[in-house]
């Protein structure tokens, strides 16, 4: 492909889901013409989209571009980040190396897939009491707040250190934060808000040290006090460790929950894969694999600014323009994976990057598959008549979030006789 400054009208980010399961159509006719496509952003400025897996991935590894999230536009807000905003503090995952590794080091220990195998016992009972709580109830139930909601959220409560009791308060500022069309006010609001709730957990931590994962940070890891894995010996202040905290608090609850939501809503939707996950353990790992690709719940993608003047798709992008990476449109990409718009739980592993990509992959993913993995064969299993109790169309989407997935889950099944 030619190098091109690609003079077409700039578009904004599309949108327009014809399917509850599919990304916006319009993604596949940008694939096809191939390339970058100018992006109208909310604030007035013009930058690219990718929507080619090979052009994404190339984005996420290449470090002549920056995640500084005080640098780039937002593809659905209008207000930029506020540039002094002391709340970006700890907030890796708007950082560059070298601030970025000295977080990512600090924390990838507690996180890789050997760190969290100690959990699975916990996960497991935890799945466990929400499936009996949700048969005695009876149905009909919210899959939603009897089922997705609350299990990744005790875990990261319990795994954090936080009071489960909170969740009502931690949840509702969280919402604020994800929901598209909130005023510029509302949104300091609610980060505020969580910034104060952290920081004073962070206090508590201090004052009354525990086994916990904040309270380890807060205080030094328990293999030596400011040693290699502390947030003394990484030099992290207390604004720092409030900004970590939230972090981990809010991507580690809900991202999953909606996975598990709109992941059950997929499988029923599509009864013999979902009998696949049910009578087949040994397909669950590809099966959460192909629904976290098939999915993809970032559903505006992943954004960058380029440091420099550079060449990238075909196109000539300048210094400090953004470009946003359209994870959901590279999960479906034709070159890449066969048959991309079915669903399909056997599907060996490919180079899904629902997750992300290069060095900011997702640090709690290991967490989320594990939760995934856990929950969707014991719930099918546990109830195998398990079907929405609402006709499809009645399902609420979040069109209106920056995490896809539905507000509610009607669900119902059978009762047993006797």
């Amino acid at each position: 492909m030619s190098v091109t400054s690609r003079a077409a009208a700039p578009a904004p980010l599309p949108r327009h889901r014809d399917c509850p399961f599919d990304p916006p159509g319009a993604y596949a006719a940008l694939r096809e013409d191939g390339g970058a496509s100018r992006l109208a952003f909310p604030d007035g400025k013009v930058g690219w989209l990718l929507t080619r897996h090979e052009d994404v991935t190339r984005l996420l590894a290449d470090d002549r571009f920056s995640s500084d999230r005080r640098r780039t536009s937002s593809p659905v807000h209008a207000f930029p980040v506020r540039p002094d905003d002391r709340r970006m503090l700890g907030s890796f995952i708007g950082m560059d190396p070298p601030e970025h590794t000295r977080y990512r080091r600090l924390l990838s220990k507690w996180f890789t897939a050997r760190g969290l195998r100690g959990l699975q016992p916990r996960i497991e009972e935890i799945v466990e009491d929400h499936l009996a709580a949700m048969e005695r109830a009876g149905p009909p139930v919210d899959l939603v707040t009897s089922f997705a909601q609350p299990i990744p959220s005790l875990v990261i409560c319990e795994l954090l250190g936080v009071e489960y009791e909170d969740r009502a308060d931690f949840q509702r500022w969280a919402t604020v934060l994800l929901r598209l069309g909130q005023r510029e006010e509302e949104v300091y609001a609610a980060r505020d808000a969580l910034w104060e709730y952290m920081r004073g957990l962070i206090d508590a931590k201090r004052r009354r040290p525990d086994e916990a994962l904040l309270s380890r940070l807060v205080n030094g890891d328990h293999d030596a006090a400011g040693g290699p894995g502390s947030a003394t010996a990484a030099g992290l202040t207390d604004e720092e460790l409030t900004g970590v905290g939230l972090l981990l608090l809010v991507a580690g609850h809900e991202t999953t929950a909606n996975m598990l939501a709109l992941g059950t809503y997929a499988l029923l939707r599509h009864p013999e894969q979902s009998r696949g996950v049910r009578e087949r353990p040994e397909v669950i790992d590809d099966a959460v694999e192909e629904l976290l690709r098939y999915l993809t719940i970032v559903q505006f993608g992943i954004v960058r600014v380029a440091r420099e003047d550079l060449e990238i798709a075909g196109a000539r992008v300048r210094a400090g323009e953004t470009v946003v990476g359209a994870l959901a449109s590279a999960n479906r990409d034709a070159a890449r994976f066969a048959a991309p718009d079915t669903l399909d739980v056997t599907r060996a592993p490919g180079d899904q990057i629902a997750f992300g990509y290069g060095v900011h992959q997702c640090l709690g993913q290991h967490l989320a598959r594990m939760e995934m993995r856990t929950g969707y064969p014991a719930l099918l299993r546990r109830f195998p008549t398990l079907r929405l109790a609402v006709p499809p169309d009645e399902v609420p989407l979040r069109h209106d979030m920056l995490v896809y997935g539905v507000h509610r889950l009607p669900v119902t099944w059978d009762r047993a006789v006797g």
